[in-house]
Formats: C-alpha cells, sequence, structure tokens
C-alpha cells in the first residue's frame, strides 16, 4: 500500500504554470508506476499522465500533451506534475494515484489501487 498526499493546487490565471506535488510514503512506492487523474465539474475522473517506475517511460492525455510533464523522485518519494499553459478547461480536483507494486505505466483508474485526496486547480479566464 502507498499513502499519497497531494499538493500545490491554487487559482491561476490561464497561460500561468503550477506544479503539483505528490507526496508518497510506502515501502513499495520506487517500484510503482503514479500517475496524475482529474476530475472536472460534472464530469467523470480522467486519466491526465503517467510515469513507470525507471522515470523514464511516461504516458499523456491528449488534452495535456506538449503542456503538462510528469516526474518522479524516487529518493524523495514524490511525483511531480508540472503544468503550463494552463487553460479555463484544466480546472479540476487533481489526484495521485499509485499503481503499488506494479512498476508499469497504465491509462486506465481501476488499475490504480492507492489514491490520495485530491488539490483543487483552477484556471481563469
Amino acid at each position: 500500500q502507498v499513502l499519497l498526499v497531494e499538493s500545490g493546487g491554487g487559482l491561476v490565471q490561464a497561460g500561468d504554470s503550477l506544479r503539483l506535488s505528490c507526496a508518497a510514503s510506502g515501502r513499495t512506492f520506487s517500484s510503482s508506476a503514479l500517475g496524475w487523474f482529474r476530475r472536472a465539474p460534472g464530469k467523470e475522473r480522467e486519466f491526465v499522465a503517467a510515469v513507470g517506475w525507471t522515470g523514464y517511460n511516461t504516458v499523456y492525455a491528449d488534452s495535456v500533451r506538449g503542456r503538462f510533464t510528469i516526474s518522479r523522485d524516487n529518493a524523495r518519494n514524490t511525483v511531480y506534475l508540472q503544468m503550463n499553459a494552463l487553460k479555463p478547461e484544466d480546472t479540476a480536483v487533481y489526484y495521485c494515484a499509485a499503481r503499488a507494486g506494479t512498476p508499469y505505466t497504465s491509462r486506465t483508474e481501476t488499475s490504480y489501487n492507492s489514491w490520495g485526496q485530491g488539490t483543487q486547480v483552477t484556471v481563469s479566464s
């Protein structure tokens, strides 16, 4: 099991940047794939980005590719989501998730077995 706590959300203007962090605890962190998901008001939770256990394999949703970057620091047990050129449609609660004990990325929400509580990101136009 991996315990996850997100931080870094806030209110920004369109075009601004924001970096989310997710601090993790648990012995399986370094061998676990990690992901970011988001839920916009009135919508289903959707995949944003994921990173494999080494940090080299990454996947992105089409809506964020080229603007968002996921990375991890296994020495600090932390995963990051750097968000650039933010748009109002990026407004959502962002969740960090882990595939505890599984090293490979996935876009599928149900393949993640540990979740953070979420952090709100609001982008004004």
